[in-house]
Formats: C-alpha cells, structure tokens, sequence
C-alpha cells in the first residue's frame, strides 16, 4: 500500500505540470484567473511530495496487484485535485458536478455540466480540453503497457510490435520506453491537427482546444453549439479525420512511424473492421436521412452523417447537429457503435473491436462444434492463434460489462429518470462517449441531472475507462487476502 502511495506521489506531482497551460491562457488573455490555477497547481505538487517522501523508504516496482488499485486511485484523485481551479473560480458549482466534469475530461468522456461555454474565461476552457488531452494520453499508455500486464487489456495479442519492452511479471521503470515512444506519437499527431484546424479557419485557441478533444477522443468544445457553431465542412472533415486516427491503435501509429510503411496497417484485422463498419454505417445513415427528406440532396446528408457518425462512433461526441431529431434508427445505431468499434490501444472507451472480432470468432467456433462435436477449431484473428484463456476473459468482461450497463440504468430509472435517459447517458457514459439521448442529447448539459444522479454517471465513466475488472476486483476479498 505504501508503495502504491509512493507513486502515486509522483503522479500528483508530474499531474501538477498540466496547470501550466491554464496558465498560460489566462496571462495570454488578461483575465485575472491564474492565481486559482497556480495555487492549485502548487498545492497538488506540494502533497504529492509530501506523500512520495513520506513513503520513499518503501519505494519498491509494483506488482500487477499494485497497479490495479494504483489505475483506480490515480484517476480518483487526480479528478478530485483538477477540481480545485474549478471551485474556486466558479463558487456557484458544487463539489459533485465540478468532480464530474473533471472525471468526464480525464476519462475522455467529454460530458458537461456547464453551459455558457462561449463566455468561459479561456483559463478554464483550455484546462477541460487539457484534461481530455492528458486523460488520451493517460489512456493509451495504459492500454498498450500496463492493462495487458493486469490481464485485462486487449494488446495481448499485439505485445510483440507494442514500442518498447514489456516485462510479465511486474511494472517497471523499464515501461517509460514505450511511454516515451507512445507520448512522441501522440504528440505528432496533435500538433498536425492544431497546425491543420488552424488552416481550415478556426482561432488558434479553437484548435489547439478541438484537436485536444478530437485527438483525446472527448467531446468538450468551448462552444455551447459544438462544432455546429463554425459552419464548416473543411473543419467537420479535418476534424473526423483525426478521430478515426485517434481510434486506432497508437502502437500500430508508432510502427508505421517508425518503419515509414502501412504495412502495419494493412495487416491489422481490427483496422480493417473499424474502416469497414464505419463506412457502411456512414453511408447507410445518410442514406437514410436523405430518403426522409432530413437534408435537401445525399451531399449534405453525407456530410452530417460522416462527422456525426464517425464522432459518435469512436466515443469522442463532438457535434455538428442535432442527431436525435434523425430518424430513430440512426442515434440508436451510433450509440451501439460506441459501444465497440474503436481499437485497442487507442484513446476509445467501449468494449473495443478486438473483443468483437474474439467474440463472433468464437460463436463462429460454436457453431461449427454442434455439427462437428470432434472438430479441432481454434479461434485465430489475424492469422494468429487465441489461447483459450484470452477468450475466456473476453466472455467474462463482455458479461461484466453488460451487466454493469444494466445495473446501472436501472440505478437511474430508480431515482426517477426516464428509460430513454437513462439508457442514453449510461450507454455514453460507460463508453466515455459524452452526449447520449433524452435529456443528456446533443447540445445539451447533464446539468439536469441531481446529485445522486451524476454520481451513477460519474462511476460508469470510471468503470468504462479503466475496463470494469480494474475497479471492481478491488472489492474482492481475494484482492485484499496475503
């Protein structure tokens, strides 16, 4: 525990950097809200000190067991320290919906509770999109180098081309290779999104706010409109562009850097799924919008369904229009995307397309065992072989995790939300996804929400970004047993 403590330390103190920004943007625009930000900033390096030097003497390489309860309390307390501006310069704010917006920015989630969010000081606006940029990062190291440690990743079956080496038995300090190597392609790739945002006409802040969102796969925007509000189809395309590369899996990014081919492209079968899925879905909603008259010509069908589609989908839920006016088919559709389509590895929350692909191989291999009892069918994706404890894991998450969703939708049904509400924000907030349907759609807030009611959808956000098995084993009794 102590050795859990140490290092969670020093992420409150390498935490405290991200206050910078802030910073920055409230010198730059002469608004008179750093000192909230700085004090902050100091205060949470100053107990993260305190706590890595009071258990320095028990510094130690953490086992797996360690790092599940250093996932949870990691992105517990540093949602809880990124409150702190927030209180302090928005006194009208409680503590549970301050905690939500700052557990939605870190999980990537992007759902809000404020409004107002063209007339925000430009401090706190960039520290949302600071904190969804911070969170994708925090994300995809965990994907490609600690969950799959835990067992519960999706990369197990990538480990070999993942950057870096990556030790079995415990974390070491070995994994800042592959962090390094995956936080140079992450930052790559957004600063050719700011520089192209730019291009096609946003204000430099927009930009470097919007590709945060776009890169982090969140949904905050620093307009109460969302995309909607530039009338833009350069930026509804750069911007779409850069989801579904943030979708992807960023050690199949860091490979095709490295080695300057598309050879690992090509020979990814989960790429080859999300490219295929999206594109039908995009086109089949548009044409349906088109066949219902929602748009004048398959044009302008095909350019709301492309950005909304493919923003829905990857779970980062930015909008370009309201989707919950379409024909019901069509939101109902993009949410069951999000609940699967974006890669391992990626910054996407959902049960991600590897374990899609695992689970029809394996109803394939079900199939063909009840016609042939004798039959030697093993499940391979991509050629390669699926050990049978891989898909055994698979089907339970898959279990945990449909449970979950209904155990918690029918939390908010108790507390008296409707069934369409309901669904709609624990659907999105499971998968990270932000706007859902109802009361929670697209151009709204979860600011209608009670207290009892954002705490449900502050926890599914955590559960869906840390993959429901590293929160809940620490309820186990076998966790806590020598």
């Amino acid at each position: 525990m102590l050795a859990v403590a140490n290092v969670l330390g020093l992420m409150l103190v390498a935490f405290s950097a991200a206050y910078i920004l802030p910073v920055a943007a409230a010198l730059v625009s002469e608004d008179g809200t750093g000192a909230p930000f700085v004090a902050a900033g100091l205060l949470t390096a100053g107990v993260g000190l305190a706590i890595a030097a009071a258990t320095r003497r028990r510094a130690r390489d953490l086992k797996p067991r360690d790092g599940f309860l250093l996932i949870v309390l990691g992105w517990v307390v540093m949602s809880a320290s990124a409150t702190l501006p927030l209180l302090m310069l928005m006194p009208h704010l409680s503590f549970t919906r301050a905690y939500f917006e700052t557990m939605s920015g870190l999980t990537t989630t992007g759902a809000t509770m404020l409004t107002g969010l063209d007339t925000l000081p430009a401090s706190i606006n960039l520290w949302r999109h600071t904190l969804e940029w911070c969170g994708g990062l925090g994300i995809i190291v965990l994907a490609v180098a600690v969950l799959p440690l835990l067992g519960v990743g999706g990369m197990q079956l990538y480990r070999g081309e993942a950057p870096g080496p990556v030790k079995e038995d415990k974390l070491t300090p070995r994994i800042t290779e592959t962090v390094k190597s995956l936080s140079l392609t992450y930052a790559t790739l957004t600063a050719i999104g700011i520089v192209a945002l730019r291009i096609c006409g946003m204000s430099w802040f927009d930009a470097i706010c919007h590709c945060f969102s776009a890169v982090g796969l969140g949904g905050f925007s620093t307009h109460d409109q969302s995309i909607r509000y530039f009338h833009s189809p350069a930026i509804e395309l750069t911007l779409a562009a850069l989801m579904i590369v943030a979708s992807l899996s960023f050690a199949r990014h860091f490979v095709a850097l490295r080695r300057l081919t598309l050879e690992p492209y090509r020979r990814d079968p989960e790429i080859k799924a999300i490219l295929a899925v999206l594109a039908a879905s995009v086109v089949a909603i548009a044409a349906l919008l088109t066949v219902r008259h929602v748009y004048p010509s398959f044009g302008v069908s095909l350019r709301h369904s492309l950005f909304n589609v493919v923003s829905i989908a990857t779970t980062s839920g930015l909008v370009s229009d309201d989707y919950t006016a379409w024909p019901l088919f069509a939101p109902f559709w993009m949410l069951f995307l999000c609940c699967f389509l974006c890669s391992t590895g990626s910054a996407g929350g959902g049960i991600k397309m590897f374990r899609t692909l695992l689970l029809s191989r394996q109803a394939g291999r079900e199939l063909k065992l009840l016609v042939h009892p004798s039959a030697v069918a093993p499940v391979r994706i991509g050629g390669r072989l699926i050990p049978d404890r891989v898909v055994n894991s698979v089907l339970a998450f898959i279990f945990l995790y449909f449970m979950t969703t209904a155990a918690l939708t029918l939390a908010l049904l108790a507390t008296g939300l409707d069934f369409v509400s309901s669904f709609g924000a624990i659907v999105a907030t499971i998968n990270n996804t932000g706007p859902g349907l109802g009361v929670v759609g697209p151009f709204k807030t979860y600011h209608s929400l009670t207290a009892l009611q954002t705490w449900i959808c502050t926890l599914a956000m955590l559960l869906g970004r840390l993959e429901i098995f590293s929160v809940i084993v620490l309820f186990t009794t076998a966790f806590w047993r020598k």
